[in-house]
């Protein structure tokens, strides 16, 4: 049966409070092609409700028990990675085996990684007679993307129950099937009723109902710093934690010495991966000035290696943007890069010219890009690649911290010594060098205006959890 026009509430498939739906679009081709249940405050209070009662038990669950239940999720998802995948293609336009290797599988790393962490971490630290005891922070409100959306959701559900807390989930109305899937998979795992909790709906609706409500303890978003800064102010009023992963505007800088066809092919790959719909992405290219005419014939050479088409189309390797505002947003940006002067070294306004239908974005390359511009500065989220000349590496450092978002930095060089002095100046929560695997159990989270708190493995999990001291415990 399906379960799109529903709500999982209280360990139980129901109808919205007040019936209202939305048409969920196919970017690759602009029908819609599902349709979900849209929620409203009265729905959102069910959801707590059922929560904060679970929370009275769950809560005060063994640790062992939680492992328990996160290695039958682990089994359950992997059961249904084929409906996963399909789903994700679907409504956000994720070519088919980037969907099911990438944005399935970063998601099945999350629920392992955090069993285990679970596993060896410890809840308890004995101080002198006193007792520090890290306990579950209680109800928490999870609102989660459409641009990686099981990694989100997973890197925020697993930890939170780790942690004993229970929890309702908002994720993105553009791309919800997925997250009815895992409603579907924590029922069939035997979540307790009432600790996962799904509603889907808008964030001025369902976020803001979620952020403000008095019985959530605390708010994990992911999402753009514009609805991350509402989200803070709505969870104001009730002193809620809130834990924030924004945007990004990552800057790559690549050093004199290295070697510049593989560095700069790699920049554009880690640029344009999953149609440039990533919040870390390096779309800010230093390269020195002298060199910059080299850099961009590597560019362009990379860029125009990138085959464009429908989610479903063999040989797809860069699909759709996820919707039509994300497309206008993006040509906007092409345009102003234009129009302030930036050199168009590939791609461009528009969609490619065997394409007349479909969110599909041209793979792009500015160079000559100066710091003042807009494409320098504010987050595109498509497939665009800003090419900024530097006079010194210690300005291409400057110029690479001036900016209000914080989240990731690369740095390509030979000089080992060179890269780790160079990653502890960078103002980010993710340093990267010499394009390196990624790894789950790495901190994951920003500086500035690209949030606060951190995710993956054991720092996720600390973030569900309240701390609290224990004086005399031991005493004689």
């Amino acid at each position: 049966m399906s379960h799109e026009l529903q709500f999982y509430i209280d360990g139980a498939w129901v109808d919205p409070v007040t019936p209202s739906f939305l048409e969920v679009i196919d970017p690759s081709s602009e029908d819609a092609f599902a349709r979900i249940a849209m929620g409203s405050k009265a729905d959102i209070d069910k959801a707590v409700a059922a929560a904060k009662r679970a929370f009275s038990t769950f809560g005060f669950t063994h640790p062992e028990e939680r492992l328990e239940l996160l290695r039958g999720i682990a089994v359950a998802y992997k059961k249904r990675r084929n409906d996963l995948a399909l789903a994700v293609s679907r409504e956000m336009g994720a070519p088919r085996d980037f969907a099911l290797e990438s944005q399935v599988g970063i998601g099945l790393s999350h629920l392992e990684k955090m069993i285990e962490t679970l596993q060896n971490f410890k809840f308890d630290q004995a101080k002198g007679t006193s007792l520090v005891v890290k306990e579950p922070v209680g109800v928490v409100g999870l609102i989660t993307p459409w641009n990686w959306p099981l990694n989100q959701i997973t890197c925020k559900v697993a930890p939170a129950l780790a942690a004993g807390c229970t929890m309702v989930l908002k994720p993105s109305e553009i791309a919800p099937l997925d997250a009815i899937i895992f409603a579907e998979i924590m029922d069939e795992a035997g979540v307790p009723k009432g600790v996962f909790n799904l509603v889907n709906g808008d964030g001025p609706t369902v976020g803001q109902a979620i952020a403000s409500h008095p019985d959530v303890d605390m708010m994990s978003f992911t999402g753009s710093t514009r609805a991350g800064i509402l989200v803070a102010k709505a969870a104001a009023d009730t002193v809620k934690r809130v834990h924030q992963e924004l945007g990004g505007k990552s800057a790559n800088i690549l050093f004199p010495d290295v070697d510049f066809a593989v560095a700069v092919a790699k920049g554009v790959s880690g640029c344009f991966g999953n149609s440039g719909q990533s919040c870390n992405a390096p779309t800010r290219m230093f390269v020195p000035r002298g060199r910059q005419d080299e850099a961009a014939a590597y560019a362009k050479k990379a860029a125009e290696k990138f085959h464009v088409g429908a989610a479903d189309a063999p040989g797809t390797v860069l699909g759709p943007v996820v919707s039509k505002v994300q497309f206008d947003k993006i040509q906007d940006l092409i345009a102003s890069g234009i129009a302030e002067g930036a050199t168009l070294v590939t791609g461009g306004p528009g969609r490619p010219a065997d394409l007349n239908r479909g969110y599909f974005v041209r793979p792009t390359v500015f160079a000559n890009v100066t710091p003042e511009m807009r494409i320098a500065r504010e987050e595109i989220f498509g497939p665009v690649l800003a090419i900024m000349p530097y006079d010194s590496v210690e300005q291409a450092i400057e110029r690479a911290n001036d900016t209000v978002y914080g989240l990731a930095s690369y740095i390509q060089t030979k000089d080992v010594a060179k890269a780790r002095e160079t990653s502890r100046r960078m103002r980010s929560g993710n340093v990267y060098i010499n394009y390196p695997v990624w790894d789950a159990g790495l901190p994951f989270g920003g500086y500035k205006q690209s949030g606060n708190g951190r995710e993956y493995a054991e720092y996720g999990l600390e973030d569900f959890l309240e701390i609290k001291g224990i004086a005399g415990y031991d005493a004689a």
